[in-house]
C-alpha cells in the first residue's frame, strides 16, 4: 500500500477518559440544580422526621453484679464474678425474665418485640450491668428498665444461689427523646439529594457523546477541523424575522402589481 495514502483509523477502544476538570465545570454550571435538590432534600427529611417518625425515649437502670456477701478481700470471689459477668448478661435476656416484665407491667407486646427494645451491657472495667429500655412512651421506658433490673436481680439470685445484686441506679423518666435526630436526618437528606443530582449530572455527561468542539472531533473521529462556524445567539430569530419581512414584501409587491394591471385593463 502506498504510504502517501494513509487513513487515520477511528479509535475503537471502549475505554473512555474522564476529564475531571470538564466534569467539574459541567457540575458548576448546574450548581443551582444541586442547590435546589439540597434544599428540597433537607425539607423532605425534616418533615418526614418531624411528622412521620415516632420519637423514642430511652431509660437506663444499673445493678452491681457483686452480691452483698462478696468480700472485697476475697480475690477468688472477685475473679469468679469477673468471669460471670457475661453469664449474667445472657441470663438477663432469657424468655422467662422478659415475660415476667410483660406480665408485671401488663404490656401489650411479645417477648420478641420487647427483646428488640432492651439492651444489657457491661461497661468496660466495671462490675456493673446497665439495663436500657426504649419506648415511644417515656414513662413506660423507665418502668421497663426498673422492672427488668429487678427481674434480673431475682434471676441471678435464683440461678447462682447467691444474694441479689445491689441496685446502683434506678431509671428515671427521660425528658428528651433519644431518636430520631431531626438535625442529623435533615443533613443526611440534604446531602443525599445533592449527591443523587450530582450523580445524574455525571451520568448524563458520561453518556453524552455528541460532538461540540474541535477537540471532540479529534477525540471521536480522529480528524482535524479545517474551520469553525461560530454560533451567534439570536441568529435564528433574526433569520425568521427577516424571512417573514421578505414574504410580506413579496405579497405587497404582488398585490400592487395586480392593482396596476387592473387599472390598465379598465382604461
Amino acid at each position: 500500500m502506498d504510504k502517501n495514502f494513509a487513513v487515520r483509523q477511528p479509535n475503537t477502544d471502549d475505554e473512555q477518559e474522564i476529564d475531571l476538570l470538564e466534569l467539574a465545570r459541567v457540575i458548576w454550571k448546574k450548581i443551582w440544580i444541586v442547590a435546589i435538590g439540597f434544599i428540597v432534600g433537607a425539607v423532605l427529611a425534616f418533615c418526614i422526621t418531624k411528622f412521620f417518625i415516632t420519637p423514642q425515649y430511652k431509660a437506663t437502670s444499673s445493678i452491681f453484679v457483686f452480691s452483698k456477701s462478696t468480700s472485697l478481700e476475697s480475690l477468688a470471689s472477685i475473679q469468679i464474678q469477673n468471669n460471670l459477668t457475661g453469664d449474667y448478661q445472657y441470663i438477663s435476656m432469657q424468655r422467662d425474665t422478659l415475660e415476667d416484665v410483660i406480665d408485671e407491667l401488663a404490656l401489650d407486646t411479645t417477648y420478641e418485640k420487647l427483646k428488640a427494645t432492651v439492651s444489657i451491657t457491661n461497661p468496660s472495667n466495671t462490675h456493673v450491668l446497665e439495663i436500657a429500655a426504649t419506648n415511644p412512651n417515656p414513662v413506660i421506658s423507665a418502668n421497663i428498665a426498673n422492672s427488668l433490673a429487678e427481674k434480673v436481680r431475682e434471676s441471678i439470685s435464683d440461678i447462682m444461689n447467691t444474694d441479689k445484686p445491689s441496685v446502683v441506679q434506678r431509671a428515671v423518666v427521660p425528658e428528651k427523646k433519644t431518636s430520631p435526630s431531626t438535625t442529623k436526618n435533615t443533613m443526611i437528606g440534604a446531602l443525599a439529594a445533592a449527591v443523587v443530582i450530582i450523580g445524574i449530572i455525571t451520568v448524563k455527561y458520561l453518556l453524552d457523546d455528541t460532538i461540540k468542539t474541535d477537540e471532540d472531533v479529534r477525540k471521536y473521529l480522529q480528524l482535524d477541523t479545517l474551520a469553525q462556524i461560530p454560533y451567534i445567539k439570536g441568529m435564528e430569530e433574526r433569520s425568521k424575522a427577516s424571512s417573514g419581512l421578505l414574504k410580506q414584501a413579496k405579497r405587497s409587491q404582488a398585490s400592487g402589481g395586480s392593482k396596476t394591471a387592473g387599472k390598465r385593463a379598465a382604461k
